[in-house]
């Protein structure tokens, strides 16, 4: 004789107690989830597709790793519900025009100009790295470490 094992349910809905094989309950639960299964040996295992990833830049990299360090159940409330990727690459996509901007404007402000290019390359490299890391900086105040 075969015995199975039996499982009691609850219908939370209605109240009401059910009883049903095991098997019976595992299968009306993988029916409802609507995900296939493959069997592999004595272990039926799900038919997982990754989804597409998109590509996330430096600014994206760095709100993640700010993310993941400073602000953790945000991260995982983000990658829990599958927006931490758009996250990211919308995060990017305002840091990269606004540092290109922002350099541009920061750059005339202080006469960095092709004349001084061409004159002196030594001071122009000095302020075009001040400029990039004061827009380095404002990004991340506003837009990072947020």
């Amino acid at each position: 004789m075969v015995s199975k094992n039996v499982v009691e349910t609850v219908d939370t809905v209605y109240c009401r107690k059910s009883e049903q094989t095991e098997e019976s309950a595992m299968k009306s639960l993988f029916e409802k989830m609507s995900i296939t299964y493959h069997q592999e040996g004595d272990y039926l295992l799900p038919n997982l597709v990754p989804p597409e990833s998109i590509p996330i830049g430096i600014w994206g990299q760095r709100r993640r790793h700010y993310l993941k360090t400073q602000r953790g159940p945000i991260y995982n409330a983000l990658l829990l519900s599958g927006k931490l990727a758009s996250h990211l690459s919308e995060i990017d996509t305002q840091a990269e025009t606004m540092f290109f901007q922002l350099v541009e404007q920061l750059a005339k402000q202080e006469g960095v100009t092709e004349q001084l290019k061409s004159q002196n390359q030594t001071e122009w490299v000095q302020r075009m790295n001040n400029v990039r890391n004061q827009t380095e900086e404002i990004i991340y105040n506003e837009l990072i470490c947020i």
